[in-house]
């Protein structure tokens, strides 16, 4: 099973500067942080592209039944963990800029896929390969006409559980280089409507989540690291010369120490 979760909700109005760049690396993130913590052990990470997380869960051939059935719980479980730390963002935000602020208003959405896939070794890293690999990665760019939701090819719908299958709405999409496919999508507001407990404002745990962010942004004011790279959901956004050209680059520098081991796992070739 090959899963994607995916943060955007970045609005065109967003001014582009140093201070905004460094801001949105930062809050994308944390928010990826926690996309991690709450898949647990369920999913294995692939690696990080850009603002979104490459999961994937193996199976024996031809038997991915168990697996996909418990889907629909893996993805709620990754929506609390998001509503959680964006809540945490937002209650303790001081700064003022447009990445910041928005940050509140930043969405997750899913795609899911079934199929077949090459493990391949590079240096120390190990990627995944093939055709559903590019499948999942195509069904990113899609019709659905919602900004949240879990959208699956059709082998995942047919597999998933039973009290999910009501809320499906089909879709046809065509997939650059495979042709016009059936989908399925679900609103998350329907399967994974939990939303976790908010925290009281503080004023202690605002001043440090402030300083936290401006020590991991100063690479970005200094000009040392790009920030950015690979947000696919911040194209449009940001002027050509602001932004370095997408390359799906993971950001292993932003994750704090209890992801050590997920940084093992993330490299740094393109999706294809």
């Amino acid at each position: 099973m090959l899963v994607i979760a995916d943060i955007g909700g970045y609005t065109k109005f967003m001014r582009v500067h140093r201070v905004n760049l460094a801001h949105a690396q930062y809050v994308v993130a944390q928010l990826l942080e926690a996309v991690i913590d709450g898949a647990e052990s369920r999913l294995k990470l692939a690696k990080l592209e850009g603002d979104a997380a490459f999961f994937y869960a193996l199976a024996p051939e031809g038997e991915t039944t168990d697996v996909v059935a418990t889907l629909s719980e893996v993805v709620a479980s990754i929506r609390r963990a998001f509503l959680a730390r964006r809540d945490e963002l937002e209650k303790d935000r001081i700064c003022p800029c447009d990445s910041c602020k928005q940050a509140g208003q930043l969405k997750l959405k899913f795609v899911a896929h079934v199929g077949e896939v090459a493990f391949q070794k590079v240096k120390r890293y190990t990627e995944l390969a093939g055709v559903d690999v590019i499948f999942v990665h195509r069904l990113l760019k899609n019709t659905v006409p919602l900004t949240e939701y879990m959208l699956m090819s059709e082998p995942v719908f047919e597999q998933i559980e039973e009290q999910v299958r009501p809320f499906g709405c089909a879709a046809t999409e065509h997939l650059e280089g495979l042709g016009t496919v059936t989908t399925y999508y679900v609103d998350l507001e329907q399967i994974a409507h939990e939303i976790p407990r908010t925290l009281e404002p503080s004023a202690l745990r605002k001043v440090l989540a402030w300083l936290r962010m401006t020590r991991r942004s100063v690479p970005y004011f200094l000009g040392l690291k790009e920030p950015c790279g690979g947000f696919r959901n911040m194209a449009g956004i940001a002027p050509a010369q602001a932004l370095p050209s997408p390359s799906m680059a993971p950001l292993p520098d932003q994750l704090g120490p209890e992801h050590d081991a997920a940084r093992s796992s993330i490299g740094s070739a393109t999706t294809e």
